[in-house]
């Protein structure tokens, strides 16, 4: 049985400082799952959240929406999971659906049991970031931030886009890293990322065709990518890092008629927008609890266990922070500082002091 109360890493007030504290463990309802969270990871909406105070407005907050664990408790209408399961999830942003604690809640329905090749450090750095790449892609809801492409799962979806160009600007990120095996998924070829050099293994590993020197100016960049592309359009770009600068770049590389993905708010120069040049450009919200993303995030969620085990899906490399909850704060400040390239900064709550 879970203890009566746990450890949380909380915000006491907006754009408070984080602290350590104790609260209690919530139950499950009918169709949740109660888990043991043994790795969450870090993003940066969480230390967003704490410098611009956006987004939440219920205090003291919990933090983290991306984790791993086992399994405590089920609810009676749960199926899918049994207690003891290593399970990957998402969270979201109230406090018993948390993932910076001991323990959370978390729909069955949208949990994945984690396939014996994959560590649940590694597990945790999977949900938030593919979320941001599946749901901005495959979703069909009609509220959903979506270009509504066929998902690989569904017929004629696997290989889709063969023969076609994509463009991932920051491939090394977490995010990015996850958008370059969805593109491959549909079928891209060539899948050209931008990275810094010493990422290009890495990404090559993952499905990426070419790596372009991040470090170089928009304008080089831009002048590189056709001789990648044998001229072809660009007819797909994801900007997992859309500053105002990569937005341009994104915008000015695609082709006429083609799609625009990105996960910050739209900073396209408007000089750059041309009369009927019909770009898409979608401004994802990664989180499979909203409404409009549930769908798709079960009809993922139902194949991310066998995508782990065959490969399909790669987990982001790690880095395990000291002094579990404890050690969050300053790897956000990491986080913030870009002092992170290429891995997923991980925390496991029950390592807490």
């Amino acid at each position: 049985m879970a203890p009566k109360t746990q450890k949380a890493l909380v915000l006491p007030e907006k754009q408070g400082q984080w602290r350590v504290v104790e609260v209690e463990v919530p139950t499950p309802g009918p169709k949740e799952v109660l888990i043991k969270v043994t790795a969450t990871a870090l993003n940066p909406v969480d230390w967003k959240i704490q410098t611009y105070g956006y987004f939440i407005t219920d205090y003291p907050y919990v933090g983290g929406t991306d984790a791993a664990g086992v399994v405590e408790e089920v609810g009676p209408e749960v199926t899918n999971v049994a207690k003891g399961d290593r399970v990957l999830f998402q969270g979201w942003f109230t406090n018993r659906l948390a993932t910076f604690q001991q323990y959370t809640i978390v729909p069955a329905e949208i949990t994945a049991k984690i396939p014996d090749n994959i560590t649940t450090d590694q597990a945790a750095s999977v949900p938030l970031a593919l979320a941001t790449i599946v749901t901005g892609l495959y979703n069909h809801h009609p509220q959903g931030k979506t270009i509504n492409w066929t998902a690989p799962w569904e017929e004629g979806g696997a290989g889709k886009f063969a023969g076609k160009a994509a463009l991932i600007i920051g491939g090394a990120s977490s995010v990015g890293q996850y958008a370059i095996q969805m593109a491959k998924l549909s079928g891209f070829s060539p899948i050209i990322a931008t990275a810094s050099p010493h990422n290009e293994q890495l990404l090559l590993s993952l499905g990426a065709t070419h790596v372009v020197d991040r470090s170089l100016s928009p304008a080089a960049i831009k002048l590189e990518l056709p001789k990648l592309t044998g001229g072809n359009p660009i007819e797909f770009v994801y900007d997992a890092i859309s500053y105002p600068e990569t937005q341009a770049l994104a915008y000015d590389a695609l082709a006429p008629g083609g799609a625009l993905l990105i996960v910050l708010d739209e900073a396209v120069p408007q000089e750059l927008k041309k009369e009927g040049d019909n770009k898409t450009i979608v401004h994802v919200f990664g989180n499979v609890h909203t409404p409009e993303n549930r769908e798709v995030g079960v009809e993922l969620y139902k194949r991310l266990t066998e995508w782990l085990e065959k490969g399909i899906v790669v987990p982001n490399k790690v880095e395990v922070l000291p002094n579990g909850l404890a050690g969050i704060p300053e790897g956000l400040e990491r986080l913030k500082n870009n002092k992170v390239s290429g891995h997923k900064l991980i925390a496991r709550p029950h390592e807490t002091p």
